[in-house]
């Protein structure tokens, strides 16, 4: 008897489970997507959400290269002081700077002089929005459910905390380990290679010194960068802020690589590693013919 109330039970709460299915819709989404190849792949991802039913906005800087109109998303653009040239020409330098050849010792030095090219136009896209009087009001009365937004641009979290929004964070990896720093996650330098040394998780004594070292340059860096963010963040939210606890308020970390290619390392519960998302054409494998063994 006590068998046949847990089935009845459980067939009524699958029941109520599909009912809920057709009659609930879809949320209503803001996307602040980081602009470039990053927002490649994060544009298959907001299609697929309108294709759910969910309701998007995305907002971006009147200058841009690739956030453009479209059917699956309303697009809000906030004013910028900065010409399309002067963006193109940022960008240009950048992808040239990546793909040069450096020493292992002037790698990170050429890592933070790219951030520093376009730190800057983020710097000044951030201090534009949390001065457009009329932005802020339109986000406010939106009445947004989340925010689905890559965590390499502080403004967004800024942002998240002003609008009392959770955070759905979409990223690959970017230097100074900031998928563990965003999420807590333990991040032990002695097995865990960081960038620019193209080490693997087995370092001799000598490599994991030169891991240690790498990860004290980080350090003062990332310093240096939410630094210059502080000061707007504080005027915005009239109090205090420390930009590091306000990155650990994401929700969920959507990571865009597979685990099984990567290096062993600590995970928290809210990292998801969806690896594939963007292998829409996919080919087919060669058939390979059986061996005969004699």
């Amino acid at each position: 008897m006590a068998c046949l109330l847990q089935a009845h039970h459980r067939a009524s709460v699958g029941v109520f489970l599909l009912a809920l299915w057709g009659v609930v819709g879809g949320g209503k989404l803001l996307v602040i997507p980081l602009d470039g190849s990053h927002w490649l792949s994060m544009k298959e991802v907001v299609e697929h959400l309108s294709n759910r039913g969910h309701d998007i906005v995305v907002l971006v800087p009147d200058v841009n290269l690739f956030l453009s109109d479209s059917k699956y998303y309303t697009r809000r653009t906030y004013a910028v002081p900065y010409s399309q040239d002067e963006m193109k020409d940022r960008f240009h330098t950048f992808g040239n700077s990546i793909f040069a050849e450096s020493s292992f010792l002037m790698k990170p030095l050429m890592e933070y002089r790219n951030v520093m090219l376009l730190g800057d136009m983020y710097l000044t896209n951030c201090e534009s929005l949390l001065k457009d009087s009329e932005t802020l009001r339109f986000l406010r009365e939106s009445k947004f459910d989340a925010i689905f937004t890559d965590p390499a641009l502080i403004c967004n979290m800024i942002l998240a905390e002003y609008l009392d929004l959770p955070s759905v964070y979409f990223f690959r990896g970017y230097p100074g380990a900031l998928e563990q720093m965003s999420s807590g996650s333990p991040n032990p330098v002695s097995y865990i290679p960081r960038d620019y040394t193209q080490f693997t998780d087995q370092m001799t004594f000598c490599q994991r010194v030169i891991n240690f070292l790498v990860n004290l340059l980080e350090v003062p860096i990332i310093k240096f960068i939410n630094s210059k963010f502080k000061d707007i963040a504080s005027d915005l939210l009239k109090r205090d802020v420390d930009l590091v606890t306000l990155g650990q308020k994401g929700s969920i970390h959507l990571l865009r690589y597979d685990f099984v290619f990567q290096y062993p390392k600590p995970i928290m519960p809210n990292m998801v590693f969806i690896g594939g998302t963007n292998c829409n054409k996919r080919g087919h494998l060669t058939q390979v013919g059986g061996l005969t063994y004699l």
